[in-house]
């Protein structure tokens, strides 16, 4: 690849494994060139994360694109990767992930009003009784 001739190899430690996360899950199109280059070095290197990667991006495209008839392949391939521990959950569960691909009804709106009384909830934690709770509820709405 013309890339990652143009970087000389052994140019110091690697990245930050959160870092390598972050690259390997971003859309190829959304990085800029350096990290094209990293990210081209990375998967040479270490071809099971490219596994992984391309595995990723076709559970993404499944779930955008509500498509229940690939997950069984998809599984398959899955298990003999690095990310097997995800496809066994899924596997063990496979009936409710195959309906969420399948059925256009979303809990998204219920779960974002709980994720965020939660959040208000460890932010008053300790400060005031209930009243003040409520009050900051009904006045966020």
């Amino acid at each position: 690849m013309k890339a990652t001739r143009s970087v000389p190899s052994g140019t110091g430690k690697s990245p930050p494994a959160r870092r390598i996360a972050r690259l390997l899950t971003v859309g190829r199109n959304h990085l800029s060139s350096a990290d094209a280059v990293q990210v081209a070095r990375i998967e040479e290197a270490l071809p099971a994360l490219a596994v992984a990667r391309e595995l990723t991006d076709q559970f993404t495209d499944m779930v955008r694109n509500a498509r229940d008839d690939a997950l069984a392949d998809w599984l398959d391939d899955a298990e003999s990767s690095m990310i097997a521990p995800f496809a066994r959950g899924l596997r063990s569960d496979y009936s409710a992930v195959a309906a969420a691909l399948r059925e256009p009804w979303s809990n998204g709106q219920t779960e974002g009003q709980i994720n965020r009384l939660k959040t208000i909830k460890r932010q008053m934690y300790g400060r005031a009784n209930i009243d003040l709770l409520r009050a900051r509820l009904v006045a966020t709405s």
